[in-house]
Formats: structure tokens, sequence, C-alpha cells
């Protein structure tokens, strides 16, 4: 009985030493797949960009709202082109890393970025004091103002002032909301109706749900410019903006390679090319 005691003993040794070398085994493997997916710095040119050690270009996820055009539409095979795709695209390939896009409805992208889903929005977004409290933008990539637009049959509103009382179409959670809010408790605006996408805030002007609509000046001149019979801009722009693309706060590596990489397209005259092609993003 004694001996079978320590052949057992002696078993149970010879398991717990061979499990142990298989678990310093493994913990080996782990670090060595850890630093294989590693960023190394690569050349390009003067600057060096990162890639990982099996010589992959990091991938960031751009969140967007398709229905945005010139700056982000979705076209008839089902691809989001736009301004704002082809400078993020310019930028991407100058700073050596790839992007995938997301779409989503506009007022879910801060959201979606804060919580890690998205890594960049290019979106036509404003850069304002509120919205600088949750992201980091980048440098304006362009200038744009609020317009407001009404049917082109409509001759009673031809400003700001004319708009006592009436019914207002804006896109959720747009600067054209915040504007539409601000004449509300001026006590000037009746009602604000607020939609997902600027094109529903259109319909609703179209059928007579809303007296005018206000939206930033770029897009509803490219709406114009797709269906010049159906609405126009009255009175002068109701403000200026400035565009910029997010990042989560803090997030300055990526930052920096966004700015340097929109610093360089616009040197090389890759910005004023894509500047004369807004236009033609609604043809597509």
């Amino acid at each position: 009985m004694q001996k079978l005691l320590k052949i057992i003993a002696l078993l149970l040794v010879i398991t717990t030493v061979v499990f142990a070398a298989g678990c310093a085994e493994q913990s080996k493997e782990n670090a060595t797949e850890g630093a294989a997916k590693e960023s190394v710095p690569v050349e390009n040119g003067s600057d060096a960009v990162f890639r990982s050690a099996d010589g992959e270009m990091p991938t960031y996820i751009v969140g967007t709202e398709a229905q945005f055009p010139p700056f982000e539409i979705v076209d008839s095979r089902g691809n989001v082109i736009g301004f704002d795709v082809d400078l993020m695209n310019a930028i991407a390939e100058d700073q050596g890393f790839k992007v995938e896009y997301l779409d989503q409805d506009f007022a879910g992208l801060i959201p979606a970025l804060q919580t890690g889903n998205v890594d960049i929005i290019a979106s036509g977004m404003t850069i304002t004091d509120e919205r600088e409290k949750e992201v980091d933008f980048s440098e304006s990539y362009i200038n744009a103002g609020l317009a407001l637009a009404v049917l082109t049959g409509n001759e009673n509103i031809k400003s700001v002032d004319d708009l006592q009382g009436k019914i207002v179409a804006v896109q959720t959670g747009s600067t054209g909301f915040l504007k539409a809010e601000e004449l509300q408790k001026a006590g000037i605006i009746a009602e604000i109706k607020d939609f997902p996408h600027v094109n529903e805030a259109i319909e609703e002007l179209k059928i007579g749900g809303a007296d005018a609509m206000i939206n930033d000046l770029p897009v509803t001149e490219a709406f114009i410019a797709a269906q010049p019979d159906v609405i126009k801009i009255v009175g002068e722009p109701l403000n200026s903006e400035d565009y910029g693309f997010a990042v989560r706060t803090g997030n300055t590596e990526l930052l920096t390679k966004i700015n340097a990489g929109l610093e360089n397209v616009k040197a090389s005259g890759k910005y004023d090319e894509l500047l004369t092609k807004l236009p033609t993003y609604m043809e597509e």
C-alpha cells in the first residue's frame, strides 16, 4: 500500500511539471504572437508611417451619414462617395493607412466615436464649442454656412424676418437644428420638425408640412443643382461654419496623421481638384 502511494505521488509530480512547462511554452507563443501584431515604423518618403510587423497598414473605421450630398452620398452601385470620402481617402493614402466606411444616422456619429464603434467621423460635421467638449476636431477642411430654403413658388418668405409663426424643417443633431432652436426661443419660429436625413426635411417641405428649411449651404445648393425646380435659397447665409474630421478625445496620434495628411493634400493640389468635383457627386 505504501509503495502504491509513492507511485501515485511521483505521477502527480510528473504531471505538474509537464503542465507547467506547457503553460510556459504557451505564454511564450502568445508573447511572440503579440509582438508580431505591434506596429513598426516604415519609411514613406521623408516621413515615417506605422504598419503592423506583417506589412499590413492599419485600418480605421470612418463613420458617416451618407445622405448629405455632395459630401456623402450612396451611388447607384451602393458605394459611399462624396467630397469627404475622396478627401479622407487622399489623406489615408498620404499617411499610409486604410479606411472603411460605416453609414449611420448623423445624430449617432459622436456616440459611435465615443464607444469605439468608429475611429473617425467624416460627415460634413461643423466644428462647434459644444462638440469640441465631446470629440477632438482636425483643422478645418472647408467653410460653409447655413441657408434658408423654401419652395420655388414661395414669395412670402424672403429672409429669416419672414419666419414669424412658421414651421421649419431641419436635420436632427445638425447646426441647422440648433439655429432653428435659437429662432424658436426668440419667438420667431412656431414649430421645428427634425428628421434623420436632409432629403426627408426637403420632402416635408415639398408636401407642405413645413414652410421653410434650414440646412448647410453647399448641401442645399447640391440639391438645387439636382432638382432646380423644387426649392430655392432665400436671404443671406445665416452664419459661417467650418467642417472638420473628428476623432476620440485624446487620440492625438490619429489626429496628427489627419492634419498632416490634410496639409499635404492641399499642398499637392489634390484638394483643389476635389473642390472642382463638388457638383458632380449629385450626378452619380
